[in-house]
């Protein structure tokens, strides 16, 4: 799993008033689901007690297998949900009878609660993928730290409706054992990659494709992003490798938990 930082600079551009908000509400009431059942796909929250307290811990370490087995591979989708693009990627999965992992930056998900809740209902898991995305997050404090996670794991189940991030995906790359140790604490399990498309950096559907291939025996999570710029390409390049995938004996499944 090499580091990236994503070249995601249009979160300064929203962030500022976005995390004003987030230091008002995080503390309000969060939900009002019952507890899911131990195993459940979209495990909900607990309307009583504090996110995190009445899940069952995970293991720490970072996670790249697939739940399918060895010819398994999991779809990944970071930094949104954004309402440009996360419809169109929600469309070609559910077009191939694919489920994927959606890593949600909290900001995001907070303004668009509607996409969240069509990601859960489509079937797909969350993620928590921080606060504000912060790629150096690992330089950080403990505090600041568990901040960034904790608050996006809010807003999150916030706006999902009640349902838990299973996953926890640092930014960049920028785990520290203290992250995935408070993560694994609320259920959330440290979640990497093997295949980096860097569609952030604007490559052709072709370039992605080719990516996938060379690199998906090296392990199955594959990382495509559904924000932060013209995600056209990446769209065209689901469209492409999924029937692929699946025509070379693929099956897709999630993370190991």
């Amino acid at each position: 799993m090499a580091r990236h930082n994503g070249g995601r600079g249009w979160y300064g551009k929203v962030l500022g008033a976005a995390l004003g908000v987030t230091l008002l509400t995080v503390g309000a009431t969060w939900g009002t689901a019952q507890a899911g059942a131990v195993g459940d796909s979209s495990p909900k929250a607990s309307a009583s007690a504090e996110p995190g307290s009445d899940v069952k811990r995970v293991e720490e370490s970072i996670v790249h297998a697939s739940d399918k087995g060895a010819r398994g591979v999991n779809i990944t989708i970071d930094d949104g949900p954004d309402p440009v693009w996360t419809p169109q990627v929600l469309d070609v999965l559910r077009e191939y009878g694919v489920k994927a992992t959606f890593c949600m930056v909290g900001t995001q998900a907070q303004a668009h609660p509607d996409l969240v809740k069509k990601v859960v209902a489509a079937g797909h898991r969350l993620c928590d993928h921080t606060v504000s995305h912060d790629t150096a997050m690992d330089k950080k404090s403990e505090a600041y730290q568990s901040q960034e996670i904790l608050d996006a794991e809010r807003m999150i189940i916030k706006a999902s409706g009640g349902v838990r991030p299973m996953y926890y995906r640092a930014p960049g790359g920028a785990f520290t054992p203290y992250s995935r140790k408070l993560a694994a604490s609320h259920g959330m399990r440290p979640l990497g990659w093997n295949v980096d498309t860097k569609d952030f950096e604007g490559p052709s559907a072709d370039t992605m494709v080719a990516t996938v291939e060379r690199e998906l025996p090296d392990g199955p999570t594959v990382l495509f992003h559904d924000a932060g710029g013209d995600r056209a390409e990446t769209v065209e390049a689901l469209r492409r490798i999924l029937p692929q995938l699946k025509e070379e004996g693929h099956t897709f499944g999630f993370p190991v938990r």
